[in-house]
Parts: C-alpha cells; sequence; structure tokens
C-alpha cells in the first residue's frame, strides 16, 4: 500500500486504530488480528473435509500443514497491508498463496477451492489497484480452471466466482478508500501547520512594528528627559508622563497584537508620526487625514507601511525633515492608494531588514507593493531616502 502516517498520529478512537493508520501498540495488532482472522471462519469446508473426509492419516497430515501454512502466508499478507513493501514482492506473495491453493485444491478435492476467494482478496488488498485489476480476475480464472479439472468442482464453481470476484473488488475499492484517507489527513495535518506558521509570522510582524515604534519613541523621551535634568524639571516631568502613557499604550497594543484584533488606522498613525518625529527633532509634513474611505484592508497596509517607515526616519535617518503624502490616483491597472515617505537624511545601502520584509509580506497580501530607495533629490553628502507603498483598490473607493 501506499505510505502511511507516522506512527503516534491520533486515530479518534481510544485503543482503536484509525482507518490508514498502522496499529501502534500490543492491543491494537491484537484488535487488527482478530478483524482479520474472524473471515478464516469460511474455511470451514475444508475443516471439515480434513476431519471427515476419509483421507488416510498421512493425507490428513499434509492437508493441515499445507492449510497452517495457506492461512499463515495469506495473514502475513494481509497484515502487513498497509506498510510500504515493493510490488514485486507483494505479487510474488500473492502467487506463493495461488500456487498453494491450485494445489491443495487439486490433491485434496472441491471443498478446498474456497482458498481461491482469499487468494482474490488478498490481491486486492494487498496490490495498488493497477496491479490488482488484473490479479483478481486472474484469480476467479484460476479457481475456474482448477473448479474444472477437480472431480465435481462444477458444482462449488457457481457460488464461489461472485465472492471472489465482488471480495476482491471489494478489497481494490477499501484500499482506494483508505489511500484517500490517508491523503487526506496529511493534507489537513499540512493545513493546520501552515496555518500555525503563519500565525507565527503575523504575530512576529506585528510585534516587531508595535514594539520598534514603541521603544524607539521611548528612547528618544528619555535621552530628552535627562538633558532636561536638572535644569527643567517640569519639562523632563511631561517626558516622563509621556513615556508612562506610550507604555502603556504598546501594551495594549502588543495585547491586541496577540489576540489578532490589532488593526491600526492612518489617522492614528498619523498622530503617533508626528509625536516620533516631533520628538526626534524631525521636522515633520504629514497630512492632517488620509484619502478618503478605504478598506479596512488596505488602510491597515497603508497605515503599517507608515508606522514602519517612520520609526526607520527616526533610528536611522538621521533627517532633519520628514515628509509625508496619502493620496489616490489612477494608473493603468486601476486606481491605487499610495503612502510615500520621504526623509532628507543621509541614505545609505538599502539592505531590507525585518521590518521592510514584514512589511513587503503584508502589502503582498492585498495585492500591494513596496519600494524604498535613496530619494535622488538632494545634494550628493545627503541624497535622503523615499519608501513608497502602493495597494490596488476597486473603483467604486473613489
Amino acid at each position: 500500500m501506499t505510505s502511511i502516517p507516522q506512527a503516534g498520529e491520533p486515530t479518534g478512537v481510544p485503543g482503536a486504530t484509525g482507518v490508514g493508520v498502522p496499529p501502534e501498540n500490543g492491543r491494537q495488532r491484537i484488535v487488527k488480528a482478530l478483524w482479520i482472522s474472524v473471515w478464516l471462519v469460511y474455511l470451514g469446508a475444508p475443516v471439515t473435509d480434513l476431519i471427515s473426509g476419509g483421507h488416510s492419516l498421512g493425507v490428513r497430515l499434509l492437508g493441515w500443514l499445507g492449510l497452517a501454512a495457506f492461512v499463515a502466508w495469506y495473514l502475513l499478507l494481509v497484515f502487513r497491508t498497509g506498510r510500504q513493501t515493493e510490488t514485486r514482492r507483494v505479487l510474488f506473495s500473492v502467487s506463493v498463496l495461488a500456487a498453494q491453493a491450485t494445489v491443495l485444491s487439486l490433491s485434496l478435492g472441491r471443498e478446498w477451492l474456497v482458498l481461491f476467494v482469499y487468494v482474490a482478496i488478498a490481491s486486492g488488498a494487498a496490490l495498488p489497484g493497477e496491479v490488482s485489476r488484473w490479479t483478481v480476475p486472474g484469480a476467479t480464472a484460476l479457481l475456474t480452471a482448477t473448479a474444472l479439472t477437480v472431480p465435481g468442482g462444477q458444482a462449488y464453481l457457481a457460488g464461489l466466482l461472485i465472492p471472489a470476484l465482488m471480495g476482491g473488488f471489494a478489497m481494490v475499492g477499501i484500499r482506494t478508500m483508505i489511500r484517500t484517507t490517508i491523503e487526506l489527513r496529511r493534507a489537513r495535518a499540512t493545513v493546520a501547520q501552515l496555518a500555525a506558521n503563519e500565525e507565527r509570522l503575523r504575530m512576529a510582524r506585528d510585534l516587531h512594528d508595535l514594539l520598534g515604534h514603541s521603544l524607539s519613541l521611548i528612547t528618544l523621551k528619555s535621552e530628552l528627559a535627562g538633558r532636561m535634568l536638572p535644569g527643567r524639571p517640569e519639562e523632563a516631568a511631561r517626558q516622563v508622563a509621556d513615556i508612562e502613557q506610550v507604555s502603556r499604550q504598546a501594551m495594549v497594543d502588543v495585547r491586541e497584537a496577540v489576540s489578532g484584533y490589532r488593526r491600526p488606522t492612518l489617522p492614528g498613525e498619523l498622530a503617533g508620526a508626528r509625536t516620533a518625529l516631533t520628538a526626534a527633532g524631525i521636522l515633520a509634513d504629514l497630512p492632517s487625514d488620509g484619502p478618503g474611505q478605504l478598506p479596512e484592508e488596505v488602510e491597515s497596509a497603508l497605515a503599517w507601511a507608515l508606522r514602519e517607515a517612520v520609526t526607520n526616519v527616526v533610528r536611522h535617518s538621521g533627517a532633519a525633515r520628514c515628509t509625508v503624502t496619502l493620496a489616490t490616483r489612477q494608473t493603468l491597472a486601476g486606481p491605487v492608494a499610495e503612502l510615500t515617505v520621504t526623509d532628507d537624511g543621509g541614505a545609505g545601502p538599502c539592505t531590507p531588514g525585518n521590518g521592510l520584509t514584514g512589511l513587503t509580506e503584508r502589502l503582498a497580501s492585498v495585492g500591494g507593493t513596496l519600494t524604498a530607495g535613496p530619494a535622488g533629490q538632494r545634494a550628493r553628502d545627503r541624497p535622503g531616502f523615499r519608501l513608497r507603498a502602493s495597494v490596488p483598490l476597486s473603483p467604486l473607493v473613489l
């Protein structure tokens, strides 16, 4: 059979073996062995023939040995179904089983023709569908040929042909169902793993953006408060109060991000950007509001972009001025909402870090794009830096 899930995967029934899942302990192996062995009750005809068929002691002894060998080979073949085994090896085992059934039927009589039903069922259960669709009719044909050879076998043939064919092909269907169940179980596990990875990635992005912005602002205000002491204690106290407020808001934001409810807005981020730039001593040229009503996903993506861009300006640019523009414009592909953040700082090599990488992923999730690099409008020693985030809009938004 095709490959199976690893041992230890839950089956949904305590102490039972699920469909397509191999037995994991002794109890489950016993349960599976009992389910397989219960069908051996139909070997009553050969057993009755050995007990009261009038055979000599030597023939009965050889018959018992042959029946035991057949049953052992059959159980071994069917019990190991579900493990990764080469098709050629399984086909050889089925051939041995068919040879045993043929020899016992020809030697001991028509009562032994029932063994071919087990051959058909074993081939349907153990072989892939593209092979068993030939071996099941092959076992039935061998049953027919043997029954026509054995004295009185024709009387048994009609009662064995349908069980052999239907039993064999029923096992083919069951095998296909098991394989499908295995694939569905693996697909479900893969989806769960992808969902967990996506949630971890979301939390990492949110925490990076939230804490990076808040901690940068706390650091700036702490340095500012330190410079105001001891000469301007009242102004330093106001900075400390701002630090407390930012810290509390950061705690609220982190809790909301972890809970999955965090959705920043452009007005809130514009206000936060103005506060952060002013605390860093950077002249802030910001719009008073956003570009009109935007879908929540679009506004959220642009708000995160604004937060990340302003955090980078405060941390790394050394700029004296920062300009933010928010607008909607028409392109050949349709209307887009566009955020541009430009500073006049010294633009070094643009190496995307965790922030820009996470921001690119956020924008990509809503079909947006991110470009970042030197602004190209400053003097050589201070070329400036520009970050532009664009998100497509529905025509109804405009």
